[in-house]
């Protein structure tokens, strides 16, 4: 094996998609930071309670993305591109239908989702104004990540890199303009935040009217085998996705019951700091996944455990370097989201940043994990180790700190969660090598 192209094409990748990812994170901070400055910890508190909604959205477009483009990926070269076309517009199809189910929760239910995530009086209209766009705009946010997993694993991940990042820079602009100038508050932010899929899906359509696609969109009745099947690929994703949503619910919940609005205020620096950070592991996972779908198509198993170990030195070296400068400018991170100085908020909000932060290395080995199964086609692997740290294990700590009324319980949640994920993911990986091994121990039948 030939270490050296494969080793390039890993950091090319990684990258692209790195910088990608952490473009999709970075306008829900600049949401955060201009909402903190514009509306002080009440707007904070309402944001940290919309956030769920973005998890569930981009969830579903993850698992049909990364699920449909996996599947493109395994097929291209061995299949005929009508196969491959079907795939995408199988998914293409999925796509449109869950946008429709957001539409009508938009339009009618609005009000009762604002409810459901825990909004008191206090912050129910600005959690409503914000979170009634963000559905009826979850068409562009759906369609977004869809054509960004597909031209990832089209070779075609600069561009998706680029078109994240246009997005990003209109929705930095554009929040400024509408929370400030324009005294927009909370409906400016999300309105900033609803316009930025569409820059996205304009720099990214580069990539059709170009010609350069392998892919394109046909009429065709959808199959419910390739629905599954696209679905269990992408499944892992949806959990990782939507789990966070849980997490962040559930944590507002407990939260509020211990420490009140201000709480989730200072939640809300802590959940958006962390986003940022785990986008850097997104972004390693959505860059590995096309080149082991690849090699794993090729029955190349030295490439894909070659691009694992990469993957991991890579996330560890990063948690490393990240949970130092954590550590060190804590007061830093917590004063830019504290424009009132909040001595309250400072305190909950630092102590907890030391404690949150603490799950780095273990989530971004749970992220290749998860990423390395489903590029083997082992889905109920990669489901396992999302539910396990999504909710699993999460739900019940969770609440044995809400029992205990201690806050530092609720910060080593996460942390505890995915260090036993872990445990769990490399017993696995242990497991699955030892009997691949074993397998190409046993002798070849002399057939005749």
């Amino acid at each position: 094996m030939n270490k050296k192209p494969i080793r390039l094409d890993f950091f090319r990748y990684i990258l692209a998609n790195v910088i990608s990812s952490l473009g999709v994170s970075v306008y829900i901070l600049i949401d955060t930071f201009f909402i903190s400055r514009g509306m002080g910890s009440e707007g904070l508190a309402a944001l940290n309670l919309s956030l769920p909604v973005f998890n569930f959205i981009n969830g579903f477009g993850l698992m049909l993305g990364i699920g449909g483009g996996s599947k493109f990926s395994m097929l291209y070269c061995n299949t005929e591109r009508k196969e491959t076309d079907s795939v995408f517009s199988i998914s293409f199809i999925c796509i449109l239908g869950i946008a429709a189910i957001f539409e009508i929760l938009g339009i009618f239910f609005s009000g009762q989702v604002t409810h459901l995530l825990g909004a008191d009086e206090a912050v129910f209209d600005m959690s409503h104004s914000y979170i009634k766009r963000i559905l009826l705009f979850s068409p562009a946010f759906l369609v977004n990540n869809h054509m960004a997993c597909f031209m990832r694993n089209d070779s075609a991940p600069k561009l998706a890199m680029l078109g994240m990042l246009s997005g990003s820079l209109a929705n930095v602009i554009l929040d400024y303009v509408f929370i400030f100038p324009m005294d927009m508050g909370m409906e400016g932010a999300a309105l900033a935040t609803c316009i930025s899929p569409f820059v996205s899906i304009g720099v990214m359509s580069i990539h059709f009217i170009t010609g350069w696609n392998a892919f394109r969109f046909r009429l065709i009745r959808p199959s419910l085998s390739v629905i599954k099947e696209i679905i269990s690929l992408g499944l892992h994703s949806f959990f990782s996705e939507v789990s966070g949503g849980v997490v962040i619910m559930i944590f507002n919940f407990v939260i509020y019951r211990i420490s009140g609005n201000t709480g989730i205020a200072a939640y809300g620096v802590i959940a958006n700091a962390a986003i940022v950070f785990s986008a850097i592991y997104a972004g390693i996972a959505s860059g590995i996944q096309p080149l082991m779908c690849r090699y794993h198509g090729r029955s190349d198993i030295s490439a894909i455990r070659y691009v694992l170990r990469l993957a991991l030195r890579t996330a560890m070296i990063f948690s490393v370097f990240a949970y130092t400068a954590v550590f060190f400018c804590t007061s830093e991170i917590v004063g830019v989201f504290n424009s009132s100085g909040n001595p309250m908020l400072k305190s909950i909000a630092e102590t907890g940043l030391h404690e949150y932060f603490l799950f780095m290395p273990f989530m971004g080995a749970n992220t290749v994990l998860s990423v390395y199964f489903t590029s083997k086609e082992m889905p109920k692997q990669a489901q396992l180790i999302s539910l396990l740290r999504g909710t699993i294990l999460i739900i019940p700590l969770a609440f044995i700190a809400y029992m205990l009324r201690s806050m530092t319980g609720v910060w080593l949640t996460v942390p505890a969660a995915e260090m036993m994920t872990s445990f769990v993911g490399m017993s696995l990986l242990l497991i699955t090598n030892r009997k691949a091994w074993a397998e190409s121990l046993k002798p070849v039948p002399n057939i005749r």
